[in-house]
């Protein structure tokens, strides 16, 4: 089923939450709201749910208004950070509940209920947990109960809020699997709202990035990846360094440093480079291509290291390099930065302009 989000803006009194968003859910699509906090993403969902009224704008799924359905007609599968279990049900009738509470002829019988919920014990496999109660469960476990829970009535649309948000990390990545492997299976339409990068980018086919109540990008997490809409994007996504450089011809440039420039286009003048540790490159010896750096260490175990250097201005910059290559650099060794790509802030002037393009050696690393 296909979702259109046309307009929306929400203000909590002088507070704009969300600012003309608008968006679609492709049918059977697995999305992913991003952003960090206050960029509006649980307040997309709850508008979608029916929770909150959006001040403008308009919410149909396959053609229907749901702005003029209730939450209950809307037919909206739910799954909250915390659980939301009853702790005086067992699991199997948690599980049931929202096919118990149908009124009249609408009810399932009660061995229609019983499949259903046999069915999703297995789909989230907690087959056997059907007789306990919410606190003989792990969190894990609880959440898997919630998840069966909120796909037992065949919800149109399945939404998250920061499912995985009170769960540790192994548990968070062994449910990351399990939940793409329920959507595959199910098919259902599902929207997960998260600030964790990692867990939409591994989960999602596409990637709503917002922020400050508006959608920075929407796209795969390849495109987001390889073509970043913005500085924000690109830093959001993932740990990069900062350099102040010069663009000029769709390079960036600083005392021996030159990257092309994501996209190509973005205006001459001075601002920063963003670059990934991943695309940094190092070149031993003190003279040829590349900012000038020293080593301050090396740090990491395994196939990754990663290397912590220190430009002549001051400017901390780290390098990922493979174990083989990483073992040709040392502490207070002299060396050569660059990168392969970098994306371009050019709002972000250095105090000095001109240090930004050409860095003096004011003082010796130490």
């Amino acid at each position: 089923m296909t979702l259109a989000v046309n307009k929306i803006s929400k203000q909590f009194g002088r507070f704009p939450a969300l600012n003309s968003v608008s968006l679609q859910a492709r049918e059977g699509e697995f999305l992913a709201l991003l952003g960090p906090s206050g960029s509006g993403k649980t307040t997309l969902l709850r508008v979608i749910a029916g929770l909150d009224k959006p001040d403008q704008g308009s919410v149909f799924m396959d053609g229907v208004d749901f702005l003029k359905l209730s939450a209950r007609e809307r037919r909206v599968g739910l799954v909250f950070q915390q659980y939301a279990l009853f702790r005086h049900m067992t699991v199997a009738k948690n599980i049931a509940f929202g096919l118990d509470v149908r009124p009249g002829k609408s009810r399932p019988s009660r061995q229609a209920i019983k499949a259903r919920v046999d069915e999703l014990l297995a789909l989230t496999h907690i087959q056997g947990l059907g007789d306990r109660y919410p606190a003989q469960l792990s969190g894990g476990q609880r959440q898997r109960v919630a998840v069966a829970r909120a796909l037992a009535f065949e919800p149109r649309i399945l939404l998250l809020d920061e499912p995985f948000g009170a769960l540790d990390t192994k548990v968070r990545k062994e449910l990351r699997s399990e939940l793409r492997r329920i959507h595959d299976e199910t098919g259902v339409t599902t929207i997960l709202v998260t600030h964790d990068q990692e867990e939409a980018m591994a989960l999602a086919d596409r990637v709503v990035l917002m922020n400050r109540g508006q959608i920075e990008q929407l796209g795969s997490p390849q495109e987001l990846d390889d073509a970043p809409a913005s500085p924000f994007v690109f830093e959001f996504l993932g740990e990069c360094n900062r350099l102040p450089c010069k663009v000029s011809g769709g390079v960036a440039l600083n005392n021996g440093f030159a990257a092309p420039i994501i996209g190509g286009g973005t205006s001459e003048g001075e601002g920063e480079a963003l670059f990934r540790p991943s695309d940094t490159q190092l070149d031993s010896g003190p003279v040829g291509d590349g900012l000038p750096v020293r080593v301050v260490q090396v740090g990491g175990r395994g196939a990754l290291r990663t290397i912590e250097c220190q430009a002549l201005s001051g400017h901390r910059l780290f390098a990922e390099l493979p174990e083989h290559l990483a073992g040709h650099f040392e502490a207070g060794q002299r060396a050569r930065l660059t990168a392969r790509r970098v994306v371009v802030d050019i709002k972000a002037k250095s105090a000095d302009p001109s240090a930004s393009h050409l860095e003096a050696p004011t003082r010796e690393i130490a």
